[in-house]
């Protein structure tokens, strides 16, 4: 019985050096898995103010109802690094390998009137889908986060609120979307120009700032060695558009949409404090 208190004993002893204390920093390194739950509202298309050399008179905007983008989940290497600045307050800074996404459409680009039976754009084509076939997205992020319990804990939960910066780059449209563009809703508005040759296809999304909130549950293990597993929510807003060019370069029209990605982030990561 001696042997088995004083085993207990040691046991409390070593959790005890378990801590995070003012001045202590911490490497996290670990896995994010991304999951968008919503989709965008549906696309408006804005034709540009070129003279109009057939009776089709297009608009100078339109939506078309049913219309809307979705992104695909995606997964990455992050990393986190976090200052203790008291024994239950940290700054992180959140990084790591921009994740890729795909971007699928739903619905039908319908221009109204004559211009409509002559060319619409089906978003929803399983040959032309995903739209963008990879977009690389780059969300690094700054958090103040709450650890609760002891800093000599094993188990410590915390919360987190911070900022990130949102933007976009290596946008890659598919071949058979462009195809389908230049085909039908690109055919419709050279011709209404008065500009011949094939369309030009191209694609943006704009960045942004956005709110990060956090919550998740540190394990450590040992003095330096830990465990943390947390679930982000981020309210991620962007627009997405697709510009159609005439040959000569001339701006035919944009179609955007406002895409309200909100992913909810999780992350399983090993930490080590220094």
């Amino acid at each position: 019985m001696k042997k088995f208190l004083l085993a207990i004993l040691g046991a409390c002893l070593c959790a005890s050096a378990h801590a995070q204390h003012a001045g202590d920093n911490v490497a996290v390194l670990g896995w994010f898995h991304v999951t968008p739950t919503k989709s965008s509202t549906p696309l408006t298309t804005n034709v540009a103010p070129v003279p109009i050399n057939t009776p089709l008179r297009l608009p100078s905007s339109f939506t078309s109802s049913g219309t809307s983008l979705s992104s695909s989940n995606a997964d990455t290497a992050g990393l986190v690094f976090s200052h203790y600045v008291t024994d239950h307050i940290a700054v992180s800074t959140v990084a790591g390998i921009p994740p890729v996404f795909q971007i699928s459409g739903r619905g039908t680009i319908k221009p109204p009137g004559p211009a409509g039976a002559l060319g619409t754009q089906n978003l929803g084509d399983p040959q032309a889908n995903p739209i963008v076939k990879s977009v690389r997205q780059w969300s690094p992020a700054l958090l103040f986060q709450y650890y609760f319990n002891e800093p000599t804990a094993k188990f410590r939960p915390f919360v987190g609120i911070g900022v990130s910066y949102n933007w976009f780059s290596d946008l890659q449209l598919s071949q058979n979307f462009i195809t389908s563009t230049q085909n039908n809703l690109g055919a419709v508005l050279a011709a209404g120009a008065g500009k011949p040759g094939q369309t030009q296809v191209s694609a943006k999304a704009s960045s942004s700032w956005a709110p990060v909130f956090n919550a998740g549950l540190a394990y450590n293990f040992t003095d330096h060695w830990g465990l943390v597993a947390s679930v982000t929510y981020i309210p991620l807003k962007t627009t997405s558009s697709v510009i159609i060019k005439a040959a000569d370069g001339t701006e035919l029209s944009v179609t955007k949409a406002d895409l309200a990605a909100d992913p909810i982030i999780s992350f399983l990561a090993l930490s080590y404090k220094f």
